[in-house]
């Protein structure tokens, strides 16, 4: 797999709050009492590995990991700056709720996030589905 390279200075301001997103569903920061719900969440639908990348986001400040949840129901997460700097990933959102933008609403929070911190470019690390990708952000 190939990395992506994603040029954070394309990317509009406020380009995160221009999805919309199925009624009820809200894209959110993580927050350190939701800890162990998120990691347990992402460990069984992501698997142990993606855990502890997900687990490293949150030493960071602010933390770097968004969730999609409709009421207290994770229903996606989204992490940048777990496995090595400047890189998005792990994400994922359930089967039954992709293609409802919720992906494309955490990658951008999640992208806005790391222009917000300078960086002029960020990377995808062996991204798949590269068509996903491609099309949210070129």
């Amino acid at each position: 797999m190939q990395d992506m390279l994603v040029k954070l200075y394309d990317l509009p301001d406020g380009a995160e709050w221009s999805v919309e997103l199925p009624e009820g569903v809200q894209i959110r920061r993580a927050m350190a009492p939701d800890k162990f719900r998120i990691l347990e969440w992402v460990r069984e639908h992501s698997g142990k590995s993606a855990a502890g990348e997900c687990d490293v986001c949150f030493s960071r400040k602010p933390i770097s990991c968004f969730i999609a949840a409709r009421g207290k129901e994770i229903i996606g997460y989204a992490c940048y700056e777990a496995t090595a700097l400047n890189f998005f990933g792990p994400t994922k959102v359930l089967e039954e709720e992709q293609g409802k933008g919720i992906g494309k609403a955490l990658l951008l929070h999640s992208l806005a996030s790391m222009k917000n911190m300078g960086y002029g470019y960020a990377i995808i690390g062996g991204v798949g589905p590269k068509e996903f990708y491609e099309k949210c952000v070129g």
